[in-house]
């Protein structure tokens, strides 16, 4: 684990950053950056829909071709099914050797969407939280755990700017781990997959639906399938497993343990290793790709299929009774 101390600005200052893409991750980045006076600029295509908030925050906004001669760093902060067309086409014949990449997230390295030359630093620094919450915590002085990773070394600098720019963006404050390009993309996709977004998607689902086809009230399965599931990674987040377990009512937590050990346990552990495995031999990379080629007609098929699923609907009428504040992403 690495902290303040062990990171040097310097490392940075001097130099012309330039982050392509302005949505989550790239104004936090961008706007971290700026506050520890480091030189930022902002490339975006001119019918941007970013544009006029990279503007108001008061950012130069450059083209590709002038990013690509002008910068030392280029952070690709672009989603990940947009970045091999922008490297091919603009960076690859291009940018001037000795110079560094970063990327937030592994993918497009690890399942070589794109390979860069081999005079080139690429860095790999992956904050653990949407951008959002990059910049919250940073104006609160503290910040966020990143990772990072170097997959090509070339001018022998690439771990001290890793450690640099982690710095800049607020993630010395609280911790900055080293990894791989590998480490990181399998493991954050079988987190998202297999527990985070598909597995909590699928238990919500499933025992919504359970409840719902064997009688009970679409109401009442909404709050105990989906409503306080709040409450209870709030216990969890703030004290891991064994404070939650200690919250709540001994019924509560002999059925855990029950459920985990007659009915959860084998069932999953079998299944998460198959997703692991999709995700290690590369299917699920090809699967994606495959479908961005056609214009992701799977995702906007499992879009429209789960936005009017019932939970949906009475999710909607069920949260208009309540004075939830929106939060305001900054």
């Amino acid at each position: 684990m690495f902290y303040n101390k062990d990171c040097n600005l310097e490392f940075l200052k001097n130099k012309i950053i330039t982050i392509i893409g302005y949505g989550s991750q790239g104004h936090a980045h961008a706007l971290n950056l700026r506050d520890n006076n480091i030189d930022v600029r902002i490339c975006l295509k001119k019918d941007s829909k970013s544009n006029v908030k990279a503007l108001n925050d008061n950012f130069e906004i450059i083209s590709i071709e002038k990013a690509v001669d002008i910068s030392d760093f280029l952070v690709m902060l672009l989603p990940d099914e947009e970045q091999k067309s922008i490297y091919d086409l603009y960076i690859h014949n291009s940018y001037k050797s000795k110079k560094t990449i970063i990327f937030a997230h592994g993918f497009n390295i690890h399942y070589k969407q794109i390979i860069p030359r081999n005079d080139l630093n690429i860095i790999l620094i992956a904050p653990k939280a949407p951008g959002h919450t990059v910049r919250s915590t940073f104006k609160e002085g503290n910040g966020v755990p990143s990772l990072i990773g170097i997959y090509q070394d070339y001018d022998k600098n690439s771990f001290n700017y890793a450690l640099a720019y982690a710095k800049g963006i607020g993630s010395g404050n609280i911790g900055i781990i080293s990894t791989t390009f590998k480490e990181e993309t399998e493991t954050d996709l079988f987190g998202e997959q297999a527990v985070l977004c598909g597995g909590v998607s699928s238990l919500i689902l499933t025992g919504f639906e359970t409840l719902v086809e064997s009688g009970y009230s679409p109401e009442l399965s909404y709050f105990e399938c989906l409503h306080e599931l709040k409450l209870i990674v709030d216990l969890i987040y703030e004290g891991g497993l064994c404070d939650m377990r200690y919250s709540i009512s001994n019924t509560a937590e002999y059925g855990d343990y029950y459920v985990y050990e007659n009915y959860y346990y084998n069932i999953f552990k079998l299944k998460m290793k198959k997703i692991l495995k999709n995700i290690q031999n590369g299917n699920f990379a090809k699967s994606f790709i495959l479908d961005k080629n056609v214009n992701f007609l799977k995702l906007n098929t499992y879009r429209e299929k789960f936005s009017n699923h019932l939970i949906e609907n009475i999710g909607n009428k069920i949260r208009k009774l309540f004075n939830f504040k929106k939060k305001i992403i900054c």
